[in-house]
């Protein structure tokens, strides 16, 4: 398996060079140079495998020989252990033919465990193979912080610098960071939103000379490839539960950096039945904007009852536009420079194309608390404001009651007990037992203001060989 830049210039990759790079040395993000395609037996024949049997055979045509598949298994094994539902992904009936599949059953209670889980387990056996050390620089707008930290923080050859924006996190969010020990774990809060974050972690990638050329940047976030192809896994999962790959499904995914889409259109392609993907956002609506009519263009970062979305530049929204666009790597590049000055379209085709799969809608925080309320109401069971975007875009947007209509719920609603309580509901969602006493631990980070520099310097003086 080979990998290639959505901007056309950077050399194609094996595996393990893509788990390590992060962004292209063109600046594009790193895609399959070709998918593998499960046809509909071999998806049947997997009905009654566990999720991790489930995830070798989705995931190791990715990894090729980059991991032995004894390794490989036993690496899926450990991951998915971890997790508190012995079904790791659970689906939650809400209505006829209305599902939440559960994704929050890992260690940090958000869906991005599936994915950071596994990464640092990849992350090790690579680098313990290399004889080889990296540091980490991720952004994150609440929950892939505390993903990669607990994915890394036992990694003997990582150091993890972790940004996130000062005071818009939820208070969860951030204790669930900053209160994990260990010499290698930084928290960075920076004086400014998620966007921030993200372009000081990309110009980063883009020139690394402030680390000296002792040591290189690999990242977390969800422009690596393996982060992708960890949440492919959960599609199939979900419609083998639901009596696919004969009958197709609909999926609603509240996304911001539109990487867990993009898992779904993959899951497609690779031969799973999916009839509808809806781009389920907030008021920071850019990909809403697009979908439903053809214009991409920055607003003013908002910030909203869902963190985690707070996000106007949706990185993993480059790896669409490449196949929209037939793979030409040029073309992608010319449209996000022009992206950069104004707004922009592409061509009525190709936006066509892109709505035969996808719908979008865009829920305010006053639909959102509605909705938390609503489904508490009728089925006592309580959503997070992320997810219950996801639920409201669902049956907003939904296009065959038929069909099964499935939400991902990102995140545990302990999470964020401000919005549950805005919503009106009296029942406090209680963390669990393993994080009980988050409110006592001890908090570590380091607020810096929102300038390159001096996050740079920041990170050169504390790595552990610096």
């Amino acid at each position: 398996m080979r990998y290639i830049s959505t901007r056309g210039e950077a050399p194609a990759l094996g595996f393990e060079d893509v788990l390590l790079t992060g962004l292209a040395t063109d600046g594009g993000l790193y895609v399959p140079e070709s998918l593998p395609h499960f046809t509909l037996e071999e998806i049947r024949s997997w009905r009654g495998l566990s999720y991790s049997e489930l995830a070798f055979n989705v995931m190791h045509p990715f990894v090729d020989d980059a991991v032995p598949a004894d390794d490989f298994r036993k690496m899926l094994d450990e991951t998915y252990s971890v997790f508190s539902h012995k079904a790791v992904a659970p689906l939650v009936q809400l209505d006829t033919n209305e599902w939440v599949m559960e994704l929050f059953r890992g260690p940090t209670l958000a869906f991005k465990d599936f994915a950071l889980q596994l990464l640092g387990r990849l992350l090790d056996y690579v680098l313990e193979k290399r004889k080889q050390h990296v540091v980490i620089m991720g952004a994150t707008s609440g929950d892939t912080g505390s993903a990669a930290i607990e994915g890394c923080r036992r990694c003997e050859h990582v150091d993890i610098f972790i940004l996130h924006p000062y005071q818009r996190v939820s208070e969860v969010q951030r204790r669930q960071m900053t209160t994990v020990r260990g010499e290698n774990i930084h928290n960075i809060a920076v004086r400014g939103n998620f966007d921030d974050c993200q372009r000081m972690v990309k110009e980063s990638f883009g020139n690394q000379s402030f680390l000296g050329g002792k040591t290189q940047l690999a990242a977390v976030n969800s422009i690596n490839w393996a982060r992708i192809m960890a949440q492919i896994v959960y599609y199939f999962h979900a419609s083998l539960a639901l009596g696919g790959p004969d009958r197709s499904m609909a999926f609603s995914v509240p996304t911001g950096n539109f990487g867990d889409i993009f898992a779904g259109y993959l899951a497609k392609k690779m031969g799973l039945p999916i009839s509808q993907l809806v781009i389920a956002t907030n008021r920071n609506d850019i990909l809403h904007r697009f979908m439903s009519g053809n214009k991409y263009e920055q607003h003013q970062l908002e910030h909203t009852l869902s963190p985690s979305m707070d996000i106007m530049v949706s990185s993993n929204f480059e790896r669409l536009l490449f196949d929209l666009h037939g793979r030409d790597g040029l073309a992608v590049k010319t449209l996000l420079e022009n992206a950069a000055k104004g707004p922009v379209s592409i061509e009525d085709y190709r936006w066509k194309h892109a709505r035969k799969l996808f719908d979008s809608d865009a829920v305010d925080d006053k639909a959102t608390c509605d909705t938390i309320r609503e489904i508490y109401q009728q089925n006592e069971y309580l959503l997070d404001p992320h997810t219950a975007i996801g639920v409201r875009a669902a049956r907003n947007c939904r296009r065959d009651q038929a069909v099964p209509m499935i939400t991902l719920g990102t995140a545990h609603p302990a999470k964020f007990p401000d919005a549950v309580a805005e919503s009106g509901v009296s029942v406090k969602p209680p963390l669990p037992a393993h994080m009980a006493d988050l409110f006592e631990r001890e908090e570590r980070y380091t607020v810096l203001d929102n300038n390159i520099a001096g996050v740079q310097e920041f990170i050169a003086k504390h790595w552990k060989n610096a």
